[in-house]
């Protein structure tokens, strides 16, 4: 993508130094791999698709590699204590670490982001197999959450080298998930503007759109969000900060279990919101509820819809338009014993912007939650 900025003499040429291809998989670092994957084949519909472990040589560490329309998700675990995996998931529990990002040319993406003041993970590699080459390099971001570069025009195998096909017998029909919509980050007190200039500088993304305490509030807790975006809108993180409440916010409760920042959710789109949170729920997947109320004036304040509302409260899932369409969404409950993951199913018509209308009934609704447990 080029953007072209007018000036009086003549037209400036700023290339996206870091032309995003789009969200290549999500890499969770778990105390046990095959059961995670496990999970998310029988409760979220994905299906089998490759494994790394000692059987394709790959010694102190298992990962399976499950696939649902775009969305790709890896399950790593360490097979020895002591390992940077096993430390991982000993402080923050089963997690997000890797963000990875398609790229054309992973080299450049690594000289770019760092020569512009992103610090490391991976200095580029060149994988190899029968199927062709996988290059991948990588920084770090907020936390210890990383942004793997992946670039795979030259690969025609499963996954990547280093991985086998995996087939198996059990393959649940899919739920209609069909890719990452946006990843959600969690950051501390008086962090937002520094990772808001990191996406900025580091990755060439811009601020689209941003909400105070006044935005996003209940009467006991509020927070803070920012949405960065990348040139062509592929990419999306929003980022959120801490804000002053009589009482502990969510965001609070997640840096206090997830013991740091990190990737507080998921959101996966779907074509058919209805359909596929049905076939969620009945596979088990618990989510937030908000009261039937939040229905009793829906249409006059998000105006006409396709769906029918009785489906919609059954169900729980919210509606909010802008000025270019409505979206539907719904969350579920943190989907560890610790309160931190989650996943969000979202469906636009047209709309692209976050919920804004729907933060206040949701955040009550995860407020509800945090009594629950007692961390209100």
């Amino acid at each position: 993508m080029t953007l072209i900025t007018a000036t009086k003499n003549k037209p400036i040429v700023q290339k996206d130094f870091l032309p995003l291809q789009g969200t290549d998989y999500v890499e969770f670092y778990v105390g046990n791999a095959k059961q995670a994957a496990h999970y998310y084949k029988s409760a979220f519909g994905f299906q089998s698709l490759a494994y790394a472990g000692p059987e394709t040589g790959v010694k102190n560490k298992v990962s399976y590699v499950v696939r649902q329309d775009k969305l790709t998700f890896v399950f790593t675990t360490s097979l020895r204590t002591g390992t940077p995996i096993a430390d991982h998931v000993y402080l923050h529990g089963d997690g997000v670490k890797m963000l990875a990002l398609r790229v054309d040319d992973a080299v450049s993406a690594w000289q770019e982001t760092t020569n512009r003041g992103g610090r490391s993970f991976m200095e580029p590699i060149r994988l190899t197999d029968e199927f062709g080459e996988v290059v991948l390099s990588g920084i770090f971001t907020y936390g210890e959450t990383v942004h793997l570069f992946v670039e795979r025009k030259n690969y025609k195998g499963a996954f990547m080298p280093g991985y086998k096909e995996w087939k198996t017998n059990y393959n649940p029909p899919a739920t209609g998930l069909k890719y990452v919509d946006h990843c959600v980050g969690n950051v501390g007190w008086n962090q937002m503007d520094h990772w808001v200039r990191f996406y900025e500088q580091v990755m060439g993304f811009r601020n689209i759109l941003s909400f105070d305490d006044s935005d996003i509030s209940t009467e006991y807790s509020a927070l803070m969000s920012k949405v960065m975006s990348n040139g062509n809108g592929y990419v999306k993180f929003p980022i959120n900060e801490p804000a002053e409440g009589k009482k502990k916010s969510q965001v609070e409760e997640y840096l206090e279990y997830f013991n740091g920042e990190g990737v507080q959710h998921v959101a996966m789109a779907t074509d058919n919101i209805v359909k596929t949170v049905t076939e969620l729920q009945d596979r088990g997947v618990e989510f937030l509820k908000v009261p039937t109320s939040y229905y009793d004036d829906l249409l006059l304040r998000v105006g006409k819809i396709d769906e029918d509302i009785d489906p919609l409260k059954e169900l729980g899932i919210l509606v909010d338009r802008d000025d270019e369409g409505y979206l539907l969404q719904i969350f579920t409950k943190p989907v560890e014993d610790r309160p931190t993951l989650f996943f969000e199913i979202i469906q636009r018509k047209g709309a692209k912007s976050f919920g804004k209308g729907n933060f206040k009934a949701l955040f009550e609704a995860i407020e509800r939650e945090q009594a629950a447990r007692g961390n209100l």
